[in-house]
């Protein structure tokens, strides 16, 4: 049963429908690798007693004729989804011990399909960073290694990092992750698997732990585009305790995966050609316009002219949001409790306890942006520049069916690298972040491997609503890209 691990979400699918396997089986070949795939520190917390119960209830439905569209499926939680009566901390010391006693939707629609849980993966904390150094449970390790560099340890891309470095792993067949400007997509192109951030309000974000409320989406990880799909569809739908929820039917988007193109019209947004763009990043995503030529689509050259300004906008937005929302981490209603001598040394010392680094830098900078004599001048223009970059996209979109870019400017890099300079840091989600100040779904595919043998992931935008197209252009990405490399670690332990 070693290989149970090694098989996609829809071959494992197959296997327990035919009962080649039983998901006990294929549950415990997935708690063996995420053990033997523990140095990466993926996880927060585990579940695995929780995980054989679930797949025994699983095969016990499956015998009934009764199974779900994922029944016996392992799959890894993001720790910024409440699970009832496990553990969510974010990542973040400050959330250490507490258990909620609710579901988040996400979650819920999953297990009514029959998902298993192997654990919660840990994050960048509170979501917030690029590369899972920030989380207050230790780095996050990839999988994979560098050729020219094969000691250092590599980042897994943030702030889904854990939720990508075990699908990657072969720990699980899919996983959960949130985007707020680029969170499931980086991390995908970093560790060479499928990841997709679907339309803002497509998913519930009732019961994920809060960022940048205007833009954090939840989506998920898989090896796969077809298995993507499969996920999404559990995960997706209208949810009344959500105010930005929309009320829309969900699509079977499985029945977009056509392996054709032809008729699309793909734009190329000539303003993500940046300067010091790497030739490698440059290279791929040359090969990704080739293959959708040869596969009958049409090439559009487009432009996002306000793209320049989506960094700064979302610096500032962002953290406006973050400064709001993690007010609540006060040391009275839940959480971490540092006692002082009254209620401003309470406050005072929980937070700088319980809050990192980079948390304590957002709050600092979104609380700069909200105040007096500020708000006008960065919060106000950030929104209206905002408006201008969904305008962008809706011109564009006048003229294509999708546009195709790079995921990410880089390969991983190392862990460390880019520590003592939080703005090189930042420009990791230079492709990223207008997705999200637009609302619109973007998915990121494996598309190849750079000279150090590290993966490179090219990036599939779509309409607002129309997860669709872009599952059916990642699907011919990934048919023509044939990605098979496996990180070195997978395969040192098939060895």
């Amino acid at each position: 049963m070693s290989e149970l691990n090694h098989l996609t979400l829809t071959e494992a699918l197959e296997g327990l429908e035919k009962k080649d396997f039983t998901s006990v089986e294929l549950t415990q070949a997935h708690i063996d690798a995420c053990e033997a795939a523990k140095s990466l520190n993926a996880f927060v917390t585990t579940t695995y007693e929780l995980a054989i119960e679930q797949a025994g209830a699983s095969d016990k439905r499956r015998a009934e004729g009764k199974a779900g569209p994922l029944d016996g499926l392992p799959l890894a939680i993001k720790d910024l989804f409440c699970t009832k009566g496990v553990q969510t901390t974010a990542s973040s010391r400050i959330l250490e011990g507490f258990v909620p006693q609710y579901e988040s939707t996400v979650t819920s629609n999953l297990f009514r399909d029959g998902a298993i849980m192997l654990g919660k993966t840990g994050m960048d904390e509170f979501a917030m960073g690029s590369s899972n150094t920030t989380s207050g449970y230790g780095n996050i390790l990839s999988p994979w290694r560098s050729r020219s560099a094969p000691e250092k340890d590599l980042v897994p891309g943030g702030s889904s990092g854990g939720s990508a470095a075990i699908v990657a792993a072969r720990a699980a067949l899919g996983s959960t992750g949130t985007d707020t400007g680029g969170s499931i997509r980086q991390p995908a192109a970093f560790c060479g698997i499928a990841g997709i951030k679907p339309t803002y309000g497509r998913c519930s974000r009732w019961g994920v732990v809060a960022f940048a409320s205007s833009l954090d989406q939840a989506g998920v990880f898989a090896r796969t585009t077809r298995d993507c799909a499969r996920l999404l569809k559990s995960a997706a739908g209208y949810d009344p305790k959500d105010s930005t929820s929309a009320n829309l039917p969900v699509p079977d988007f499985e029945s977009a995966l056509k392996g054709d193109v032809r008729g699309l019209r793909i734009g190329i947004p000539k303003e993500y050609r940046v300067d010091g763009m790497p030739k490698e990043i440059e290279n791929i995503w040359q090969q990704g316009i080739e293959w959708m030529k040869d596969a009958g689509a049409e090439i559009v050259d487009v432009s996002l002219p306000h793209t320049k300004y989506a960094l700064p906008a979302y610096y500032i937005i962002a953290p406006a949001e973050a400064s709001s929302n993690l007010a609540r981490y006060d040391g009275v209603r839940y959480g971490k409790r540092i006692e002082g001598g009254n209620l401003k040394d309470l406050y005072e010392l929980t937070r700088a306890a319980g809050f990192g680094d980079e948390v304590k830098r957002r709050i600092m900078i979104g609380t700069y942006v909200l105040s007096a004599g500020y708000y006008d001048a960065y919060y106000v223009k950030a929104q209206k520049v905002r408006n201008l970059i969904r305008q962008d996209f809706l011109n564009a979109y006048g003229q294509c069916d999708a546009l195709l870019t790079p995921t990410a400017p880089s390969a991983a890099f190392a862990i460390g690298e880019n520590e003592d300079d939080p703005i090189k840091m930042y420009l990791n989600d230079v492709f990223t972040v207008s997705v999200n100040l637009a609302g619109l779904p973007g998915m990121s595919v494996p598309a190849g491997l750079n000279a150090d043998g590290l993966p490179l992931g090219l990036q599939v935008i779509g309409k607002h609503w129309d997860e669709e197209t872009v599952f059916r252009v990642g699907d011919v990405i990934e048919q023509a890209a044939n990605f098979k490399a496996l990180p070195q670690s997978v395969l040192k332990k098939a060895a």
